[in-house]
């Protein structure tokens, strides 16, 4: 039997962040440890389908906390969500283990290390949470200095440190300057080849996408404003003045995202962005997609031209790698994660995070269709090569075992 891992995740809904969680938890319970997870938040409408049925336990506690206080303070409700879902795990639960992993909210982290019995931890930074949120005010500024403090402190007592791709770890070393002195590892996130293998077959996007629209982009992203979806729909606009009216009809773009009632911004954003549809003339053009499944994923992947990845500085992005596993080209900006994943003018395309410099990559795929193929084949292969869930699953387990030999 393997060490014993505890995740403690605040919020196990649909995104890049919870992605890794249970993929890690899979990888390690896969190769014999004691996997559990613990969360302020669990919804089993909204959540990824391996959190059901892979006999991984899910615990949740302290989503009685409120997520803000009147919309606001959103970051203190989520550290304060944190600190009580730890002191719970320690005190109150019972609960055995060897190893924490935990990831996005290191203020916990002093809780495991602070108690009799210390445990070791790994923290997996996927991104410095203070540079998620502008300081748009002096009393923003004032209300995030101890949260900021507080993140460079705690994250510097992991016994693990991990990041998600070279581009993170040079952030990480340009925000948190007092850790000067540690150099965090990098861990790529990786692809359960498995989730894309469960469809025998794929339904093709009828009901969604008018069926003579045969050149279809896609995107998939959260409808968060720092996702910069419509960047997108701008780009969609731009493609039309670029090509004929014959290749125009044979256009559609389909905005599928992560959605969740209760977070505001969703809500907001998916307004504007129809709004924005409906200014630029394309709402016949274009379809929106909250909260799909795992299996319409496969279908939307499968069936579409090409992916457009619109956010800028993302620290990893695991869209383009499943876009890539399934064949299909990705057209991203130049910055961030895509530069370590996508390779420009091989599995894609790197632009410039313009309607121009994107229109004008996405009026490639409507010249030439071959370059669906082609691209396709070198994005599967370079997946199969750089980002397979066995390096993931090897890599991680030997951090694991690591941590538990310095007890």
């Amino acid at each position: 039997m393997g060490p014993s891992v505890l995740f403690i995740h605040p919020d196990l809904g649909i995104g890049g962040a919870e992605r890794l969680v249970v993929d890690a938890a899979l990888a390690l319970k896969s190769r014999g440890c004691q996997v559990q997870v613990w969360t302020a938040h669990y919804d089993v409408n909204h959540c990824f389908s391996e959190t059901l049925d892979s006999g991984i336990p899910i615990r949740c506690c302290g989503d009685w906390l409120p997520r803000s206080i009147f919309g606001r303070f959103l970051a203190l409700c989520a550290y304060i969500r944190m600190l009580f879902l730890a002191f719970y795990i320690v005190f109150l639960s019972g609960e055995h283990f060897d190893v924490v992993f935990c990831d996005q909210i290191s203020a916990c982290i002093p809780i495991f290390k602070l108690t009799r019995n210390r445990k070791r931890v790994l923290f997996y930074c996927h991104f410095p949470d203070q540079l998620l949120t502008p300081r748009i005010s002096l009393v923003k500024k004032i209300y995030r200095a101890p949260i900021d403090w507080l993140e460079e402190m705690t994250t510097g007592m992991a016994d693990c440190i991990l990041v998600n791709s070279h581009f993170t770890a040079q952030i990480f070393k340009e925000t948190f300057t007092s850790l000067y002195h540690i150099k965090p590892d990098v861990l790529y996130p990786s692809l359960n080849v498995s989730n894309f293998q469960s469809c025998a077959a794929f339904d093709g996007l009828a009901g969604l996408v008018p069926t003579k629209r045969k050149i279809v982009f896609l995107s998939i992203n959260r409808y968060e404003r720092k996702k910069n979806l419509k960047l997108a729909l701008e780009s969609l606009s731009t493609l039309r003045d670029k090509v004929g009216l014959q290749d125009w009809e044979k256009i559609h773009l389909v905005l599928a995202g992560g959605y969740d009632d209760r977070v505001r911004e969703n809500v907001e954003y998916y307004q504007e962005l129809n709004k924005l549809a409906i200014k630029y003339d394309i709402t016949n053009h274009v379809s929106f997609l909250r909260s799909f499944s795992d299996k319409q994923k496969l279908n939307l992947l499968h069936n579409c031209t090409c992916i457009l990845y619109t956010p800028s500085n993302e620290h990893f992005g695991i869209v383009p790698v499943e876009a890539m596993y399934m064949y299909c080209p990705v057209i991203a900006v130049n910055s961030g994660g895509p530069l370590e994943s996508v390779v420009d003018n091989v599995t894609g395309f790197l632009c410039a995070p313009t309607h121009e410099a994107f229109s004008d990559a996405m009026e490639k795929f409507v010249k030439n269709p071959t370059l669906r193929t082609t691209m396709g084949k070198s994005g599967h292969g370079r997946v199969m090569e750089k980002f397979s869930s066995e390096a993931f699953s090897n890599q991680l387990y030997h951090y694991i075992c690591k941590l538990v030999e310095w007890k």
